[in-house]
């Protein structure tokens, strides 16, 4: 998160808190784990599709939750690259979006 972002004060409102623990009440586990048979707890309430500074997304878009190391890392990665870099048991990128499925 960045913190110098005009938005980045949405994530201390009351409404933040509150969504963000009834998202970890309802998913207490990270999702992208979950997809890979890992059982790891989730510890941040992540906008599945990025707000980017809108108002209506930051409070209404959907959620999932995750770990520290699938948001910083994997999630943050998906989002600069446009593409995960998951494989499938032939050792080939599963997302279609993936540069080397083109």
């Amino acid at each position: 998160m960045d913190n110098t972002a005009p938005w980045y004060q949405w994530y201390y409102t009351a409404r933040w808190q509150k969504r963000r623990r009834a998202q970890r009440l309802r998913e207490p586990l990270c999702a992208m784990c979950l997809k890979h048979g890992i059982v790891t707890p989730a510890t941040i309430a992540d906008h599945i599709e990025p707000h980017r500074g809108d108002w209506n997304k930051f409070i209404a878009g959907p959620l999932q939750s995750l770990c520290e190391h699938c948001h910083n890392a994997l999630k943050r990665r998906e989002e600069l690259h446009g593409f995960t870099c998951d494989v499938g048991d032939d050792g080939w990128p599963i997302d279609p979006r993936h540069p080397a499925n083109r």
